[in-house]
């Protein structure tokens, strides 16, 4: 599958794309949510996994930028923010998933592959 993966923190990008990359999937980076919309729009992705907290533009507003361009968008919110409320928001906004940092591996694939089995189905 194609991930654009949204996150300010370039060691947070670097170990998602590697870890993602050698389980096969095609990954594409994005360093906050300006950067987001643009590259959205040239790679397509199946799946977005977008950070909260970024400079320029936040993740519940790149959600919403995007979802408004394409509505069969799958976004799903990786963060460490655990404000009260804010799963609710992110769904809300259009995500399809949210999984909060740390997590395992294998949380993440098995959210991604649900997500993909969808678009298959």
């Amino acid at each position: 599958m194609k991930l654009l993966i949204v996150d300010d923190a370039p060691y947070v990008l670097k170990a998602l794309s590697d870890s993602l990359g050698a389980h096969g999937h095609e990954v594409h980076e994005a360093v906050n949510g300006e950067d987001a919309l643009k590259k959205y729009s040239e790679v397509n992705p199946d799946i977005v996994l977008m950070d909260i907290l970024m400079p320029k533009m936040d993740g519940v507003s790149a959600t919403r930028s995007i979802i408004g361009h394409d509505p069969k968008a799958k976004i799903i919110v990786v963060t460490a923010m655990g404000k009260r409320g804010l799963e609710k928001e992110c769904i809300e906004a259009g995500a399809r998933g949210f999984i909060m940092k740390p997590f395992k591996t294998k949380e993440l694939l098995n959210l991604i592959e649900s997500l993909g089995k969808d678009e298959r189905n």
